[in-house]
């Protein structure tokens, strides 16, 4: 009986040390995951920041590429757009393996289209220096070959303003001056006013490789010494201006240096005194000259 009751203590006390060592190591490996949980999530939180410092960057780096272009580039301002919406996603986001790999991607993506973005971005910015210098040195070669009037040259001093006005048609070599004309059709210059039959006005259309061929006209004003307007005197309004003209030059532009000469007839005699040619493309005046009929 003793060694019956022996026995079932010993086996008791074996028993319950197995539950404790089961025990212990239970708690010592949940303590082990609880500490490797915490390690993982810091390890996140540390990979999402670092994602974020990134995205941060690279969204700075866009800025300063838009801020140096006056007119925004779309695409540019499309591709920031979507850093900073990834950006405010990945401040909410669960702190996951999957969900950072994720953005990770994305953000390597991105990274992929900045770069060709950035350097379309610097080569537009090489042209447009390269458009500039151009610009600067055709006004240079132009003024060398007199191929502006003083008054072309005084509106275009600035090199903002050859730039908006490039694509427009101008005039040089504004002259005009009383004629006789024979019977023969052959026309003698003069400058008495009883003596002269017509008003003959020349310029030349400046060659501008900026203008698109094909049809074009301009529009010329004759005013007489008491500014009333000679030939045809009629109207066409642009905007909110009217501009009474006396001929209108009709020709065919193809992109190189064109003389054309125009004649305005009185409806009685000239009147002496000065008279004052103007040279209007639309409702823009780009040449005006004077001469006196005595």
């Amino acid at each position: 009986m003793e060694s019956s009751s022996s026995n079932k203590n010993t086996g008791l006390k074996i028993a319950l040390g197995i539950l404790l060592a089961l025990f212990i190591g239970t708690g010592f490996y949940t303590s082990k995951l609880y500490n490797e949980k915490k390690e993982n999530e810091a390890t996140l939180i540390k990979e999402k920041q670092l994602v974020m410092t990134d995205l941060n960057n690279m969204a700075k780096q866009y800025d300063i590429a838009i801020s140096e272009n006056k007119v925004a580039n779309e695409d540019l301002v499309d591709a920031r757009n979507r850093i900073q919406n990834l950006m405010d996603s990945l401040k909410i986001s669960q702190n996951s393996v999957n969900s950072l790999w994720n953005y990770k991607k994305k953000y390597l993506s991105l990274q992929e289209e900045m770069n060709v973005l950035l350097a379309e971005n610097d080569k537009l910015k090489v042209e447009n220096s390269l458009l500039a210098s151009s610009l600067d040195s055709t006004n240079v070669k132009l003024r060398e070959r007199n191929m502006f009037t003083d008054s072309l040259l005084v509106q275009n001093t600035e090199l903002a303003s050859v730039v908006e006005s490039a694509a427009v048609l101008q005039t040089v070599g504004l002259k005009a001056f009383g004629v006789i004309e024979r019977s023969s059709g052959k026309l003698i210059p003069t400058e008495r006013a009883r003596r002269s039959d017509k008003i003959r006005i020349c310029y030349t259309v400046a060659k501008n490789t900026l203008v698109g061929a094909g049809d074009k006209e301009l529009y010329v004003q004759v005013l007489d010494p008491k500014d009333n307007v000679l030939g045809a005197n009629e109207q066409i309004q642009f905007g909110d201006k009217v501009l009474n003209y006396s001929i209108v030059s009709k020709f065919n532009y193809e992109n190189r240096n064109l003389n054309i000469c125009e004649f305005v007839s009185p409806r009685g005699e000239f009147a002496e005194g000065r008279y004052t040619v103007n040279v209007y493309n639309k409702k823009e005046i780009v040449s005006t000259t004077e001469f006196t009929l005595e």
